[in-house]
């Protein structure tokens, strides 16, 4: 009870130079706040310990944690990590790292005027869709082009448009959910359409589509199961003969991709991933899929197919509020510029990433042990150092039976825990993020971006120091 008899008034702290200098730089309100979370968190501490602490000292504790409390809240949440897990497409990551394309058109973007919404030939009112139209549709073959917000968005688009209250038909097999519980029958609900199940998990044919059409049938529904596979006995109707049997019962064909790539990994052994243009070619009348996955752009759900299809959608009151922004159009042009004129091999920091030969990442780890070595091995703390061949990951739902041959360094050490280590490492500026095995710490350099290395050098000797 002395204790918190002891705890100083928010106007007793307000008082204290320390806090009067930072009320010259925040305002006073928000400092006050800041005060009373301190006392609130340390007054809990006090009702549970057994040492007595004065007037002074219980000022001080409130002071320290009042600063750390501030210097949280002005720096944001939002931090950047050093991904050392080999997961290439890591959601919980941010996905996709961009271009420095991508980036420098963003930022020229954000901080200058532009014509996002404005016709310079004509000096009227434009279509912000304009500036990344005409890309989509050079790069991919299809006549009409639309971009929202994620690809979700546009699936609901898709069917709100071409399918309110009437049925469409999909594959049980295909019903699958992504990302955060989020289902396709549940964006079929949400979009007005109803859904109408043929087939089994396992097998579903062309004759179970045709028995379900209908005078109500509105679309026929095709989705690429890329977060996961089914094998042994099992059958699927190919894009290509939905596509016909649609064109001859004139009913439109909607390809949900997932992920959606532009280039062919086949050579660096991903395969089973169709590239949106093979998609477009099947007959597909729209085809839907991801900005900051396979693509290596921004978030965005990119819609792509017959131009009658797109131009419905675009007059859609949902595409208001599934629209995307300046930044998100910009990030999305530098991106594609790279596919259409530039290097995405070399530029697109993902698909750099897919296609790097195994040899190449031994080198790259086998130059980190040697820069690790002098830095971690020593009396104070012994650290055993080996290059080690991994299986890394492309991630975000992507070609989720391939592994990808690569190669880390693997840390053991002693006299520090393994969970203590890896916790103090995410809680550095900028957090570095690794994978464990059994006893060791794994650092695949299959996703350290430029610069990080030296980063990662320093923080591993700062930690296991």
């Amino acid at each position: 009870m002395a204790n918190l008899r002891n705890i100083p008034s928010i106007d007793d702290l307000l008082a204290r130079p320390e806090i009067q200098s930072k009320l010259s730089v925040y305002r006073r309100e928000f400092i006050v706040d800041v005060l009373r979370q301190a006392v609130n968190e340390l007054r809990e501490e006090l009702r549970k310990s057994k040492q007595t602490y004065d007037k002074e000292q219980i000022s001080n504790l409130i002071l320290h944690r009042a600063d750390k409390i501030l210097s949280t809240a002005v720096s944001g949440s939002l931090k950047r990590v050093i991904n050392a897990t080999g997961v290439v497409l890591h959601t919980n990551l941010g996905r996709a790292p961009l271009s420095d394309q991508a980036f420098q058109y963003m930022q020229a973007a954000a901080q200058k005027y532009n014509n996002l919404e404005f016709d310079l030939d004509e000096g009227v009112r434009g279509s912000r869709y304009d500036h990344v139209e005409d890309l989509l549709t050079r790069l991919t073959g299809a006549e009409g082009a639309l971009v929202v917000n994620n690809n979700a968005a546009a699936v609901l688009l898709g069917l709100s448009t071409i399918a309110q209250g009437r049925e469409v038909i999909v594959s049980r097999g295909q019903l699958i959910e992504i990302g955060g519980a989020f289902r396709i029958p549940e964006v079929m609900k949400a979009s007005g359409a109803r859904l109408v199940e043929v087939g089994t998990t396992n097998r579903t044919y062309l004759k179970d589509y045709e028995a379900a059409i209908n005078e109500e049938t509105a679309l026929l529904f095709s989705a690429h199961t890329s977060n996961y596979k089914i094998m042994g006995f099992s059958e699927e109707v190919g894009l290509t003969d939905l596509a016909e049997m649609g064109q001859a019962r004139n009913i439109p064909v909607m390809h949900d991709l997932g992920s959606g790539i532009l280039v062919d990994l086949v050579d660096w052994g991903l395969q089973d991933e169709p590239t949106v243009q093979a998609s477009i070619k099947t007959g597909a009348d729209i085809v839907t899929f991801s900005g900051d996955k396979l693509l290596g752009g921004p978030q965005a759900g990119i819609i792509l197919g017959r131009k009658k299809y797109i131009e419905q959608m675009k007059k859609n009151q949902l595409t208001r509020a599934l629209r995307v922004d300046k930044l998100t159009i910009a990030a999305l042009e530098g991106t594609l510029l790279e596919y259409l004129c530039g290097n995405p091999r070399q530029n697109v920091p993902v698909i750099k990433m897919l296609t790097m030969h195994p040899e190449q990442l031994r080198e790259k780890a086998e130059q980190l042990k040697e820069k690790l070595a002098p830095k971690l091995t020593g009396n104070a703390q012994r650290c055993k150092l080996a290059v080690v061949a991994l299986e890394d990951m492309v991630g975000g739902g992507a070609y989720p039976t391939y592994r990808l041959p690569g190669f880390g360094v693997s840390l053991a050490f002693s006299g520090k825990s393994l969970d203590k280590a890896a916790r103090e490492l995410r809680l550095l500026e900028p957090a570095l993020l690794t994978r464990k095995q059994e006893d060791s710490m794994l650092i695949s350099v299959r996703t350290l971006l430029p610069g990080d290395e030296e980063e990662v050098i320093r923080q591993l000797a700062q930690v296991l120091r």
